[in-house]
């Protein structure tokens, strides 16, 4: 049985010597002060205090010391151990601290941002503008009415006027609706939003005051200013003492309303079977309010320097509309208007295309927005 080694001196064993052990662990700390990641630092833990790092090959050596001299070789080796492995932890701390408030910042989400997988719709500036023009009439005191789209020609036509042999009640302007076996129904799409005011005279008694917005067919060919469906705002008013210069005013309200303050208005004399005197109103153009006119290097393309814009057909009511309706033409006048939607919104807008209108492209409804 051989006997112990008391006679090896550690200072022999030049992994266990002070200034070795002071050296690798000045080494390893300057390692871990150095590392500015979490995967550097697990590269430096492997390196430094793995069990092949240059300490722990230090430390098996202290096994083939002599009993003497292993207490103090393990107290330094060990000391130099611990202390590097609390710089580790110290500094796997900061990493972790810095990496959570990288994180913060770069992986931010703001929860109060809204969310919508379904894009956002918008109502069509058709139906916006219609009502706006309709809560102008509504806060002078109208009321609004209904009627249908499919009319009985006696509303229609006969009611308004118009005789059997006038050019609007041909197949060039009307859509006539077939009967059964294809005899006549005595039924169209109507033409204009006008049944409207004999429906209302028949319903209500005297005094009356109602708009009608509503959806009207002709014939026409879709291009870029006509479509075979349109909007129109029907006006009515019946009741004792009613004048021209009342709808004259009532227009001129709604001229500024919806355009601008300040915009004259004028009638050109016309022609509708339902309403006599009949006229033509024109605004003045709210863009160049008529300076355009007359000079060319300003010309303006809404007016087309005319300085003037047509928006609707009115007149005082004929007294065989009123009488068909059952209204005492003795006691009662009264007169009626008719505007244009689309015209409105292309003026009030600047569209110059009904296709645009049409078509459906959300992209045109959507740029005007959601209006509650």
């Amino acid at each position: 049985m051989s006997a112990p080694n008391n006679s090896h001196d550690p200072v022999e064993a030049h992994a266990l010597n002070p200034d070795e052990v002071a050296r690798m662990r000045a080494e390893a700390m300057e390692a871990v002060a150095a590392a500015n990641s979490l995967d550097q630092l697990k590269e430096v833990r492997i390196a430094h205090a793995g069990d092949r790092s240059p300490l722990a090959l230090a430390n098996r050596e202290i096994g083939g010391l002599p009993p003497a001299a292993k207490a103090d070789a393990g107290k330094r080796v060990g000391g130099a151990r611990r202390e590097i492995s609390e710089a580790f932890k110290t500094r796997q701390a900061e990493l972790e601290e810095e990496r959570d408030a990288r994180v913060l910042v770069e992986e931010a989400v703001d929860v109060t941002l809204s969310f919508d997988p379904i894009p956002r719709g918008a109502r069509h500036p058709l139906t916006t503008v219609a009502e706006r023009m309709t809560d102008i009439f509504v806060g002078m005191g109208f009321e609004v009415a209904e009627g249908p789209e499919v009319e009985a020609e006696w509303y229609n036509f006969d009611a308004l006027n118009f005789l059997p042999d006038h050019p609007a009640r041909s197949m060039q302007d009307t859509f006539f609706v077939e009967g059964p076996g294809g005899a006549h129904s005595g039924l169209v799409l109507r033409t204009h939003t006008s049944p409207v005011q004999v429906r209302a005279l028949l319903d209500r008694d005297a005094p009356v005051y109602v708009v009608a917005p509503g959806k009207t067919f002709r014939t026409d060919e879709l291009d870029a200013t006509h479509s075979p469906v349109f909007h129109q705002l029907e006006g009515l008013v019946v009741d004792e003492g009613i004048t021209l210069a009342h709808l004259r005013g009532a227009i001129q309200v709604f001229v500024e309303r919806m355009f601008g303050e300040g915009l004259r208005t004028r009638m050109r004399p016309s022609y509708f079977p339902f309403t006599e005197p009949s006229a033509e109103v024109d605004m003045e153009c709210f863009v160049c309010r008529g300076a355009s006119v007359g000079d060319p290097d300003a010309p303006c393309r809404t007016c087309s320097s005319e300085g003037w814009i047509e928006i609707g057909g009115c007149g005082v009511m004929n007294p065989r509309v009123l009488t068909a309706a059952g209204v005492d033409t003795e006691r009662y006048s009264g007169w009626a208007f008719g505007l244009g939607i689309e015209r409105t919104l292309m003026f009030a807008h600047g569209v110059k295309d009904m296709h645009d209108m049409v078509e459906g492209d959300v992209r045109f409804t959507a740029a005007f927005g959601m209006e509650i």
